[in-house]
């Protein structure tokens, strides 16, 4: 394996994943900046690219941006709403797909998630691609079959006032 420091890493971000097991658990946000700080760690960021869905729960505009001005690439679409009203909007498959395309040009996988669908993609980014893949998430929200399949796990439950905000913006440091 690389000289840590030489290792070229892209950094992942489910981004509906995280940020509603950040609300769900702590009536929170999460720092965007702090988790990729956190992702790259001195290593070389080849790629950040934030995975968001266009809905009423995120102010669009200024969140994007935001993400923009911390170094993240952003990909969205539009939540689905079908006649039933049930919604859909994830990235799972666009993640996935990304991820596999990027692997040549990486030593190191950042998955922002702890959704279990990607289970598949990080054994084959492990075993098919040679990859070394990381799963940053909150624990107690986080899939136990990710956590375990991945090279590492990073819980950002043991820190969570580093990767939280309250609503006003300001870090939840005590």
């Amino acid at each position: 394996m690389k000289d840590i420091v030489a290792q070229r890493v892209g950094v992942f971000v489910d981004t509906q994943n995280i940020y509603y097991s950040a609300r769900h658990l702590y009536q929170a946000l999460v720092n965007f900046e702090a988790l990729l700080k956190q992702a790259v760690r001195g290593r070389v960021l080849v790629r950040a690219v934030a995975y968001v869905v266009r809905s009423d729960d995120m102010k669009k505009e200024e969140f994007f941006k935001a993400l923009g001005n911390m170094g993240y690439e952003i990909k969205s679409k539009d939540l689905q709403v079908f006649a039933d009203g049930s919604k859909k909007g994830d990235w799972d498959v666009g993640i996935a797909v990304d991820m596999i395309e990027q692997a040549p040009k990486l030593d190191t996988m950042v998955l922002v998630s702890g959704d279990g669908d990607f289970v598949p993609a990080v054994e084959h980014l492990q075993r098919g691609l040679g990859c070394r893949v990381e799963v940053m998430a909150f624990g107690p929200s986080a899939n136990a079959q990710v956590k375990e399949v991945c090279d590492q796990f990073i819980d950002l439950d043991k820190e969570s006032s580093k990767y939280l905000m309250k609503k006003n913006g300001k870090s939840k440091r005590k």
